[in-house]
């Protein structure tokens, strides 16, 4: 009995190898974008054929060459005759005409479409490399446009970043702003806008994809997350498209582009620079910004911003300031979207500042007077929130999140990612409540404490509630 009941435990590995075989089998057909430190994904054949090309050595009497534009002269012995002279003004005006009309061949078109990588001398030490960027992942940067009621609502960039070969669908990764509502380019209006921490969709809103060779197609949402303000879209396909490379490890200073599409399908190209800042009151922690001397851009929100190898770096969020979503964050969200079909994320209730982004004198203070060495200094606490209850305050500094000493937003928002994800693999519900050990300087006493903080675990936009009290009795009225 023993020796039969060893063997039926050995059957059950070896059915559910079988299994897995079978359901690998079967998912061969969705390919994912490849990010950088994973096995490269295979990628659509992009191979140069050509259905149009006529196998001949003469050119089809029915379609004549182009006739030879030379340019018309005369010759000296014949200078002097006024019907030369006459046929020749005729003879320029044809040639004049027949180089306007030939101007505008696709191929001659190029004074009149000039990005920064050939206009700025600046960019001399990389331009090659850069175009090179450019044309590695132009292929898989495509423009949407929404539509509600029959009305232009918005216009975005996005990415292609899975497809199903046996499905014929794609997925492509845009900006949540493509529905977003209230948005508005009117200064009067703008601020208040912008002051939305949680901003309010048109999840019915009709989306159209843009695609490439100027066909276009309805897209499906299929999820909204309003915390990092991205949306995930499926489309019909009829040929494969490219999936965008992205890397995760992304430095300050770091040359970058940020790739868009105007009205016209036209790749916009910006170049730049990483550059780490502290955010503004109404901006979220966890972006990156990009710096650059160039006008105001456009055409490229939801679009990607790529290293010099062409690999997405992160996504363009035009909101107010030139920020964007870094592809550390996107690369845990879409992992979590994937296996969970959402993405959880515990709400502290706070927002912070890094301690590395103040000047050395200040931090170069901290550690001489308060031994501290990096942190996360609250810059907001929410009106009844669990940390307001804890008794922190704005000024406060954060050490530590489970035992781990944390020093950017960026590596908060990760470990964040990492909890929600584990606690909904466990639990599988939203909206659950979870704690959080986290060990807090406070700045008004000078003194460390290690708290619980309670958590609730969402897969919504964290709400930051500037705390606010009435004023209902006038300077020197007493009460009655």
């Amino acid at each position: 009995m023993p020796k039969a009941s060893r063997r039926r435990m050995r059957r059950d590995p070896g059915k559910e190898r079988e299994a897995k075989k079978r359901s690998l089998a079967e998912d061969r057909t969705v390919m994912f974008a490849a990010f950088e430190n994973e096995k490269i994904q295979s990628e659509a054949k992009l191979d140069r054929v050509y259905d149009n090309v006529v196998e001949s050595s003469m050119e089809e009497s029915s379609n004549p060459p182009s006739p030879l534009l030379h340019r018309p002269y005369i010759p000296d012995e014949l200078a002097d005759r006024a019907d030369v002279r006459a046929a020749f003004q005729n003879a320029m005006l044809q040639f004049e005409a027949d180089i306007n009309r030939r101007s505008d061949l696709f191929t001659l078109d190029r004074y009149y479409t000039r990005s920064c990588l050939t206009k700025d001398r600046r960019l001399l030490h990389i331009r090659e490399s850069a175009k090179d960027a450019v044309l590695l992942a132009a292929n898989s940067v495509i423009s949407l446009s929404s539509y509600l009621d029959d009305e232009p609502l918005n216009k975005c960039c996005g990415l292609w970043i899975q497809r199903d070969d046996k499905e014929k669908t794609a997925i492509v990764l845009t900006s949540a702003h493509l529905i977003r509502a209230n948005r508005t380019t009117d200064p009067k209006k703008l601020n208040k806008w912008l002051f939305e921490w949680t901003g309010k969709y048109h999840r019915d809103a009709s989306v159209t994809v843009h695609f490439l060779d100027g066909t276009t197609a309805l897209a499906n949402l299929i999820y909204l997350q309003e915390h990092y303000e991205f949306a995930l879209y499926e489309v019909v396909v009829d040929k494969p498209v490219q999936l965008s490379t992205f890397n995760d490890n992304v430095h300050s200073g770091q040359d970058v582009l940020r790739l868009g599409r105007d009205e016209s399908l036209d790749l916009s190209i910006t170049h730049g620079r990483v550059h780490y800042r502290i955010p503004s009151s109404y901006e979220r922690c966890h972006y990156m910004y990009f710096s650059h001397d160039g006008p105001d851009l456009v055409h490229d929100d939801g679009g990607p911003v790529i290293d010099l190898e062409g690999k997405v770096v992160g996504m363009v969020h035009n909101q107010c300031v030139e920020s964007f979503l870094p592809s550390s964050i996107l690369h845990k969200c879409l992992d979590l979207w994937r296996k969970l079909k959402c993405v959880p994320r515990p709400h502290p209730g706070m927002t912070f500042i890094s301690i590395k982004l103040l000047d050395p004198i200040c931090t170069e203070r901290m550690r001489r007077k308060h031994n501290i060495q990096s942190g996360l200094i609250v810059e907001a606490v929410s009106k009844e929130s669990n940390a307001e209850k804890l008794g922190i305050r704005r000024g406060d500094i954060i050490e530590s999140f489970n035992g781990v000493y944390i020093s950017t937003t960026i590596e908060l928002e990760k470990m964040l990612l990492d909890i929600g994800g584990e606690h909904f693999h466990q639990a599988k519900v939203l909206d659950a409540e979870v704690d959080i050990r986290i060990q807090i300087f406070r700045a008004t006493e000078l003194c460390r404490r290690a708290r619980n903080l309670t958590v609730i675990v969402s897969d919504c936009g964290e709400d930051i509630i500037e705390g606010t009290y009435p004023i209902t009795v006038g300077f020197g009225k007493e009460i009655n």
